[in-house]
């Protein structure tokens, strides 16, 4: 589809006496272009990361309840790690990496009960940090595009308007009538930025939440963890 054809299109579906965002894009200039399309591809960007994001949360949520669900029940943590296995949950890999400094303190001669509770500790308290890293993965892109949109926006309407400015110089002719469609396009550009970067700071600041959350039951069930197994070994 050609420029002409887009332009037609616009007109009318918006007609000409309405703001018509395809309009504006089409008459500016090719730099507050390159902005938009820039912003425009941050935003849906954006949006899949949230889409994507708020699907594995909850996946991994439904993951860790069923595996909680009966794993204090369990007659034997070992075998219900094993039985378990094929499942990729956080909470697993947590137990995982309790379950394997607990076999390997229980091999020692010499048993040292403090040293042995630090061990364990120290090693679920790894894999809650690596857990919770690898959910928060993407969400820096989302903080970016959040903080810095409205300032790719700003410069395409800065630049925008020094255009508009250099048309006037050029035509001799200051009415309004001549800046105003320049600088309606120019301004379009900071709408396109708060519109990418609003979703992304709003989705950024409830994903960390979930994330801080999951990551601190995580560190809950490790504390709770590495109480059972400490008792397990200086019981044997």
């Amino acid at each position: 589809m050609t420029l002409a054809s887009l332009m037609a299109a616009a007109t009318a579906i918006g007609g000409s006496d309405r703001l018509n965002p395809v309009k504006l894009f089409l008459d500016a200039d090719i730099v507050v272009q390159i902005v938009m399309i820039g912003l425009l591809l941050a935003s849906v960007w954006t949006w899949m990361i949230i889409v994507s994001f708020s699907l594995r949360m909850a996946s991994v949520r439904r993951r860790s309840d069923a595996y909680e669900g009966g794993f204090w029940d369990a007659p034997n943590f070992d075998a219900y790690q094993k039985e378990r296995r094929r499942g990729d949950v956080p909470l697993g890999k947590v137990a995982g990496a309790g379950l394997a400094e607990y076999k390997r303190n229980a091999a020692m001669k010499q048993f040292d009960p403090e040293g042995a509770r630090q061990r364990i500790a120290g090693a679920m308290d790894s894999t809650v940090a690596e857990e919770a890293e690898k959910l928060s993965d993407r969400l820096n892109f989302l903080a970016t595009v959040g903080s810095v949109a409205p300032f790719v926006g700003l410069f395409g309407t800065v630049w925008g308007i020094m255009n508009s400015f250099f048309q006037i110089g050029q035509q001799q002719n200051s009415s309004l009538a001549v800046v105003a469609p320049g600088i309606s396009e120019a301004l379009f550009a900071t709408a396109i930025g708060l519109f990418a970067a609003i979703p992304a700071v709003i989705a950024y600041n409830r994903f960390s939440h979930r994330v801080n959350g999951f990551e601190a039951r995580m560190q809950r069930f490790a504390d709770q963890f590495n109480a059972a197994l400490c008792r397990q070994l200086e019981n044997r």
